[in-house]
């Protein structure tokens, strides 16, 4: 009798255990993935900001969980050529990586960011170069805003294979390039910061990265006002069994668009959706080796990114003319508008830029009764751009004109 009483107190108390953690959830797995700082180390950065933003990616790699089966670090300096200071696997510990990065020295050199990209996306990145299938790859780019080369087509590639990209910049820099290189959403992975006070972002961007690299998660990346990428670990191999990708707006459930993909597939892009819209996406993994679960994620569109519907031309004089135009929809999704004048019949343009508050400008410097071509571009922080263009006439002025003799005695008195 006190055997079955003590059996049955041991099975409640292991029943009660097992629902404790139930509730408490699965213990979160470390996150995996391969992180790669792109270092501005050209002649362009000096050696005071050299060393401060070397002292940030201390900072940065000290916050991560670097380690086998974990994340992998590697360093890139830009120069005229790409130099790696160390490649994925080299370290494998947080400690290891920072005396690397401490031990670090500036390149010179010209400021070749494109070729460095298209050298990381071959040597680094690559599976053949030995990156490991199927993990996250992250891409921290820490410049002072400037390159000697291209930018964006070697970057736009490292994106398609899947790599989030954040940028610091220590640098004035252009607005419109780095939001366009950056990841989407632009405002979630571009940061302006003196090189000084890199230090203030150190906690919120590892945030950021542990974010990218969490694992065993569909996760959905550059959302735009009518697409968005999906990626997810390897849950299949090739001969283990495929992929169903279900898609529906979460307001039609009914309406579902279904994509079949291989078992070594990790990612597919959804293109021609409504804008401002929920999309609910289903993962399910079929396979009849082993059961795996399927994996479920909602997704909001971008508002339209709508350009300016008209442009009106006023205040024209013989050397100026003011522009005007109805602003683009999505206000927030706008990083500015820039306004382009040149000479119909041929001859050197002009451009402007204009704030993203603003929706007229005064261009200024025309030629009297000449004919213009004016175009008006919405620059929005997806990267993309829509364009108006109006065509307006400067009036005829008086042209410039010799003086006329002034009468005897009119010029003062003569010594």
């Amino acid at each position: 009798m006190l055997a079955w009483k003590a059996l049955s107190l041991a099975l409640s108390l292991r029943l009660a255990l097992a629902r404790s953690g139930a509730e408490r959830g699965a213990p979160a797995s470390a996150p995996q993935g391969d992180l790669l700082f792109l270092l501005d180390s050209s002649a362009s950065v000096s050696h005071y900001e050299f060393s401060r933003v070397r002292e940030f990616l201390g900072q940065l790699v000290a916050l991560l969980p670097l380690g086998p089966g974990a994340l992998r670090a590697s360093l890139v300096h830009v120069g005229s050529r790409p130099y790696t200071e160390f490649p994925f696997g080299q370290h494998s510990s947080g400690e290891a990586v920072q005396d690397a990065i401490r031990a670090a020295a500036q390149r010179m050199g010209d400021t070749n960011t494109g070729l460095a990209l298209a050298y990381a996306k071959e040597q680094l990145f690559a599976e053949v170069a030995g990156a490991r299938p199927g993990v996250p790859k992250v891409l921290v780019w820490v410049t002072d805003g400037g390159s000697s080369d291209p930018v964006g087509p070697p970057m736009q590639e490292l994106k398609d294979l899947g790599v989030t990209v954040f940028i610091v910049s220590t640098g004035r820099g252009n607005l419109l390039e780095l939001s366009a290189a950056a990841s989407a959403p632009p405002e979630k992975h571009l940061q302006f910061v003196d090189v000084d006070d890199l230090h203030i972002i150190a906690q919120e961007l590892t945030g950021s990265i542990l974010e990218a690299m969490r694992p065993q998660q569909l996760r959905a990346s550059e959302v735009t006002s009518s697409g968005f990428r999906l990626t997810w670990p390897p849950l299949l191999t090739q001969g283990s069994g495929y992929y169903v990708l279900e898609l529906a707006p979460s307001a039609e459930p009914g309406t579902v668009r279904r994509q079949q993909l291989p078992g070594n597939a990790t990612g597919w892009a959804w293109v021609d959706l409504a804008p401002d819209t929920d999309y609910d996406v289903a993962l399910v993994p079929e396979s009849n080796v082993r059961l795996v679960r399927p994996q479920y994620l909602r997704v909001h569109t971008l508002l339209e990114e709508a350009g300016p519907e008209r442009i009106v031309i006023s205040h024209a004089r013989p050397r100026s003319l003011r522009v005007t135009w109805a602003p683009a929809l999505g206000p927030a999704a706008v990083l500015g508008y820039h306004v382009q004048v040149g000479p119909l019949l041929g001859g050197e343009a002009q451009r402007l830029e204009v704030p993203a508050g603003r929706n007229s400008t005064t261009l200024q410097g025309l030629a009297p009764g000449t004919a213009y071509l004016v175009t008006v571009t919405a620059a929005f922080r997806s990267g993309r751009e829509r364009a108006l263009s109006a065509k307006a006439c400067t009036p005829d002025g008086e042209r410039s004109r010799a003086p006329r003799p002034l009468p005897p005695g009119a010029g003062g008195r003569e010594q």
